[in-house]
């Protein structure tokens, strides 16, 4: 995560830009809405096949995670929570919240149970990852747990969740803290989501200036978990590429220095900044970042209107497919295109994307569905 462009997520007073050509799609909330999440409802009872979306957006000073719903695949929301976290008031900070539905019981929380979880205290340091529950389908939020705290006045960024093989819940994250790296990507694991323990490191290149940050984690039908993140800090025409590794059991991912591989289409074409990665039914896996950029580093012609596809796993090449909501030229910016979340529908056949893009001044985020099956030809 870039530490600047973050800094500008304390209050909505800072979301200033250059005016721009909105995305396209559906707005989903008439004011600031940053860094959406979304998750399709399976372990919910008469709630499945729900898709949930949230947004970190502000009243005042006081950061809020506002919680939709959609009961008709995405083809509209309607907020039904909001998530008041008190150590996200009066200016104190907040960004990069996470949605994550428990696939099974974990300690006194049943499957089902709905966590959200952010980067609290950007302007009150020490900062720290605090996690909110919901048992009634995001309606109301009680606070669980912090899965980190700052040891210093450096930074915890951007919250995930999985559950590893073992049946324990894991948060990954962003940090900051450790003086002898400027971030790295760290887990903890919890049999209970309140107690958080073996802190341990997921990537940590050995050049002390690069910035491994943003990790997502997806279970495979082989029952292989992958990991995508972005690596900043490299310099050239990779810095803040995105890259994936592969775990056995969800929680041991190989040596913290190997950096994993980046991704990339046949042709090089690559995504730099933010990216985020979904699953399949059929166990095919859909990744998007925020620029898309050609083997020669040069910004492609499909530059947020594009989204990548897997069959292997996330092993071997890349294809592209349009993608549902098009933002318009993004570029190395918080707002437009900036960790775009995407839901695949239970056939496969479509994908569900929310994607943030500045309408004048304020950053929004969109929503639209498109095709999960229709490669896009990249143009020669």
């Amino acid at each position: 995560m870039k530490r600047l462009l973050l800094a500008l997520l304390v209050i909505a007073s800072a979301l200033t830009a250059t005016p721009a050509q909105a995305a396209t799609g559906q707005l989903l909330y008439d004011g600031t809405g940053l860094y959406p999440r979304a998750i399709r409802l399976e372990h919910s009872g008469a709630a499945n096949g729900r898709i949930l979306a949230s947004i970190v957006t502000f009243s005042g000073n006081d950061g809020l995670g506002a919680i939709y719903e959609s009961t008709n695949n995405g083809s509209s929301f309607t907020q039904v929570g909001t998530v008041a976290d008190p150590q996200a008031a009066a200016g104190k900070g907040l960004c990069c919240a996470t949605l994550f539905e428990l696939p099974r019981a974990v300690g006194g929380l049943p499957a089902g149970t709905l966590l959200w979880a952010a980067s609290v205290g950007a302007s009150a340091r020490p900062m720290s990852l605090r996690i909110w529950r919901s048992n009634d389908v995001g309606r109301t939020w009680s606070y669980l747990s912090s899965c980190a705290t700052a040891p210093n006045d450096r930074g915890l960024w951007e919250p995930e969740f999985s559950v590893a093989a073992d049946g324990r819940l894991v948060c990954h994250y962003s940090d900051e803290t450790d003086p002898a790296h400027s971030q790295k990507l760290m887990e903890v694991r919890s049999t209970d989501g309140v107690t958080w323990t073996d802190p341990s490191p997921t990537v940590v290149s050995p050049t002390v200036g690069h910035r491994p940050g943003m990790p997502i984690v997806r279970r495979l039908p082989s029952g292989r978990y992958v990991m995508s993140y972005e690596i900043c800090g490299l310099g050239g025409q990779y810095d803040c590429a995105a890259y994936i590794r592969h775990s056995a059991d969800g929680w041991n991912w190989g040596s913290p220095s190997d950096l994993g591989r980046r991704v990339q289409t046949i042709d090089g074409r690559y995504f730099t900044h933010a990216p985020t990665i979904a699953l399949a039914p059929n166990g095919k896996l859909l990744l998007v970042g925020q620029i898309l950029q050609n083997a020669d580093g040069s910004v492609a012609a499909g530059n947020g209107r594009t989204i990548f596809a897997n069959t292997g796993g996330g092993n071997g090449y890349w294809y592209e497919l349009p993608a549902p909501v098009a933002v318009t030229n993004p570029y190395n910016n918080y707002c437009p295109n900036y960790s775009s979340p995407m839901v695949v529908s239970p056939d496969g056949r479509s994908v569900l994307e929310l994607a943030s893009d500045y309408d004048g001044t304020v950053c929004k985020t969109y929503f639209g569905t498109g095709s999960a099956a229709v490669r896009r030809t990249p143009p020669v």
